[in-house]
């Protein structure tokens, strides 16, 4: 297998991605190799498509949102101590930390000063196979898919931004993307009930009612209006999941004073806020980044607990192949589904 080649979605740079024959990666020790068999497209790799991210330069396999089996046998343990056998059927946490920096340290492993993230700083997993530490690799239960299974990274990112909200009586989410629906998911699991989604697509919001959100309004009409009818005075948090200067300036306004506002977006790199209101109205804004261990292990629970539906309504299948295309579309707002999970090996 070392010698051999596999397929590969490399981005080579802005709008350029092309399925080629790479080599097979090299597992180093303690590392395990996994067969890919479903991973999504994530927001951040589309403005990485696009040149935008700086984390991320060609040429480039990208994708960490992922499920798949071990390829063979490893003395190394996984992230529940059982040995890696070939064949186990897996998700990993792509975030690569130090376990020594004073933030792993002080239990903020999440923002490691030595950080690297699998399909940025490594060949991540739009491919055949992808080498990845055995001590982050999550065997799954037996019922749960695979497809289902690569859900597991983004609904952790959701799990750490409701956290960062505290327990609020009305939460406010802006964006029903996978980012914000999977928010929603992780909100309602723990115990909130009033929320109120913003999106501009009428489907999406369906999705989120169905999905258990008390209230919607479509983004180009008046959401601060709309946020004072669901919660007179305001929310006492909002999660901006999609990170433009707009939706933060609105996350920001629907909160009472003394509200929190999370920030988990990451459209614009920079933005203006209404700092003197924050100050007089005394509202914290935290960013919300990845996930703890804790919160990975979380999502995985919710999702073997079938808090997240699989329907056509919200994501799609689609082969390796089928990446560039997919990529256009997820920019040009031209899909049917939130979210796209590509299939490997098929």
């Amino acid at each position: 297998m070392h010698n051999q080649s596999m397929d590969a979605l490399v981005w080579l740079g802005p709008r350029q991605m092309e399925l080629r024959r790479e080599p097979v990666p090299m597992p180093k020790a303690g590392e395990v190799l996994v067969e890919v068999a479903s991973v999504g497209i994530c927001g951040s790799e589309l403005s990485g498509y696009l040149g935008q991210n700086s984390l991320r330069r060609p040429p480039l396999i990208m994708g960490h949102e992922a499920a798949g089996r071990i390829a063979f046998d490893c003395d190394a343990a996984l992230s529940d101590g059982s040995p890696a056998r070939a064949g186990t059927r897996v998700t990993f946490n792509p975030l690569l930390t130090c376990g020594v920096c004073d933030l792993c340290r002080a239990g903020k492993s999440n923002l490691c000063r030595n950080r690297q993230l699998i399909s940025a700083h490594r060949p991540g997993a739009f491919a055949t196979y992808v080498a990845v530490p055995a001590r982050l690799c999550f065997p799954l239960p037996e019922h749960l898919s695979l497809t289902m299974g690569s859900l597991t990274e983004p609904l952790a990112c959701g799990v750490r931004a409701v956290a960062h909200a505290d327990a609020p009586q009305h939460l406010v989410i802006l964006g029903a993307g996978p980012i914000g629906l999977l928010c929603l998911v992780a909100a309602r699991a723990a115990g909130i009930e009033q929320i109120l989604v913003s999106d501009v697509s009428e489907r999406r919001l369906a999705v989120a009612r169905a999905w258990g959100a008390m209230a919607t309004v479509n983004a180009r009409d008046n959401v601060l209006a709309a946020v004072q009818a669901f919660a007179p005075g305001g929310a006492d948090a909002a999660i901006d999941a999609v990170g433009l200067a707009v939706t933060r300036d609105q996350a920001v306004r629907a909160v009472i004073p003394g509200g929190r506002v999370v920030f988990i977006g990451l459209h614009e790199e920079e933005s203006m806020v209404p700092a003197n209101y924050i100050v007089r109205q005394e509202i914290s804004i935290i960013g919300s980044f990845t996930y703890s261990d804790a919160d990975f292990a979380r999502a995985l629970d919710l999702l073997a607990a079938g808090r997240v539906p699989l329907d056509g309504e919200w994501l799609e299948e689609r082969p390796l192949a089928a990446g560039p295309v997919a990529f256009e579309e997820l920019l040009a707002g031209a899909t049917r589904a939130a979210k796209i999970v590509l299939r490997v090996g098929e």
